[in-house]
């Protein structure tokens, strides 16, 4: 089992939204999505996990390992609606992560107060169903 993922950048925000179940054989495809996001987009990312059906301790990991990655390039990673199945355990040597009920709430906390004119653009997965 595997995730999907849609990566919006805009108002120098990074909106990554993942779905499916982010478990070890996912977690791969998650830090894949992280360095498409780091290489084109600016500011903080928020991952959006309304979709995703639950994460296991690797995919947990994977995200902490993202936070390190966006730390050294001067960027942050928050979390918008984490899986009802359990919360995010803290790890000891993550930079860190706020967690958001929900989407709307984590892009007012970390949208930048400039609302200069930037194209929005979009890349997603194959398999990513909507639009």
């Amino acid at each position: 089992m595997t995730i999907e993922w849609r990566y919006r950048s805009e108002r120098h925000l990074g909106l990554l939204s993942v779905a499916g179940y982010l478990g070890p054989h996912a977690a791969h495809r998650f830090t894949g999505a992280i360095g498409w996001a780091l290489a084109r987009g600016t500011g903080p990312i928020i991952v959006d996990l309304t979709e995703l059906r639950g994460w296991s301790a690797e995919g947990q990991l994977a995200i902490v390992t993202a936070a390190h990655q966006l730390a050294l390039a001067g960027r942050t990673l928050a979390l918008a609606a984490i899986p009802a199945d359990g919360s995010l355990v803290p790890h000891p040597d993550a930079p860190t992560i706020p967690v958001h009920p929900d989407l709307p709430t984590a892009i007012t906390a970390h949208a930048p107060s400039s609302t200069a004119d930037e194209q929005a653009r979009e890349w997603r997965t194959a398999g990513w169903e909507g639009e």
